[in-house]
């Protein structure tokens, strides 16, 4: 039996992990939940599966909550701010951390998950983009397991040679192939693309997603982030990744070999099979969903991106060539400008030029400690807020 904290566990991911975890009573029980504000769900969620600890942003909805819990005669202890997502990330009785919370708010909570050891479902990727070396070694000084939960990355572990999931020379491996679907404005003419409104940037034609990811697809800054992450996963470089655009997104990626082989991993465009795959691995277990109908598939379609239309994609490569608290940096000015399209503040074409402005402009440093990464965050976000 292994007791799960899941981070975020209102978004999509910590919802589709939930579901996962409730199909296998026998093989899973839920430690703790965590929520920035979506009491009423989370409310529902600690009825359905008695957390002992529950997390909310505010003390004051940590407080509304707790005594909505017992009403209802939950023992479940409820907590607040970072603190309590750093508890219930490291607590001496989890086993496992689901990390689902989006953006840089993320990040420390999975580094404690990490630092104590846990196994850590990786679906939180700024962890890695802003703070990719003092996270792996993290992972390595203290005997953690790091399990890929993005699809692509799950793919590419599945892929990779099992002696050593890392891109390696001397074991065969020659590239990483990572697939993305380019979103709802793979087709649209360029010219319309500043016009595009928040309901179409969020309508992503494959994915069920939260917002602020649903907008990074439709900027393909959600793919430049997952190569940072791809280059810290697999001990890649930028240029042993290539990025495909496949819009059915059936294949995940792919890894190809010296002798020319390439292996693929397949599925429905389902996130509980990746946390279905980390929650039980080495086993498989049901996941809830469909298999492949192969008979049913009438296409499958590669093209190369086109950087013209997707900029944020070449911002990302850049900042993983530059290095430093480039990635960090970049990270956030996103945030902020990704926050300002949904609140109709800028268009959609803004949200890659406040990036890049924000890349160029910031001072950059050696990210030797994580208060210098969260000084970089803060730094960049100051810039594109001066920008907005």
């Amino acid at each position: 039996m292994q007791e799960v904290t899941i981070l975020g566990a209102t978004g999509s991911i910590g919802k589709s992990t939930l579901d996962v975890i409730l199909r296998h009573p026998d093989r899973f029980s839920v430690f703790a939940l965590t929520a920035h504000q979506q009491i009423d769900l989370l409310r529902e969620q600690c009825l359905a599966c008695t957390p002992k600890y529950a997390v909310l942003h505010s003390e004051a909805d940590a407080s509304l909550l707790q005594q909505q819990l017992k009403q209802k005669g939950l023992t479940t202890e409820v907590l607040y701010g970072e603190q309590g997502l750093i508890y219930v990330a490291g607590h001496v009785k989890v086993d496992t951390v689901m990390a689902a919370i989006v953006g840089a708010a993320g990040l420390l909570p999975t580094l404690a998950a990490a630092e104590a050891g846990k196994k850590v479902l990786l679906a939180n990727k700024e962890s890695l983009v802003m703070a990719g070396r003092l996270f792996m070694d993290a992972v390595k000084a203290n005997a953690a397991t790091l399990l890929p939960i993005d699809s692509e990355h799950n793919a590419i572990f599945q892929c990779l040679p099992h002696q050593q999931r890392r891109l390696s020379s001397a074991l065969g491996v020659s590239r990483i192939l990572l697939t993305g679907s380019g979103g709802p404005f793979l087709s649209m003419p360029l010219e319309q693309l500043s016009h595009v409104t928040v309901e179409q940037a969020c309508a992503h034609p494959k994915w069920s997603m939260g917002r602020k990811i649903s907008v990074d697809s439709a900027t393909m800054m959600n793919k430049g982030l997952e190569l940072i992450e791809a280059c810290w996963l697999f001990d890649a470089d930028s240029c042993d990744i290539d990025v495909v655009i496949h819009p059915q997104s059936i294949v995940h990626s792919m890894v190809q070999y010296h002798d020319g082989s390439t292996l693929a991993q397949l599925g429905n465009p389902d996130m509980r099979t990746p946390i279905a795959y980390g929650l039980a691995w080495p086993d498989r277990i049901d996941a809830g969903v469909e298999a492949l109908d192969f008979y049913r598939l009438s296409q499958l379609e590669f093209a190369a991106p086109d950087e013209q239309r997707f900029p944020c994609l070449r911002l990302a490569g850049e900042a993983w060539r530059t290095g430093k608290t480039a990635s960090a940096v970049l990270n956030a000015a996103n945030e902020v400008a990704v926050d300002a399209f949904l609140n109709k503040k800028i268009a959609f074409t803004a949200i890659a030029e406040i990036n890049e402005q924000v890349l160029n402009r910031a001072n950059l440093a050696e990210p030797h400690s994580i208060d210098v990464v969260i000084q970089a965050d803060l730094q960049a976000r100051a810039l594109a807020r001066e920008l907005l």
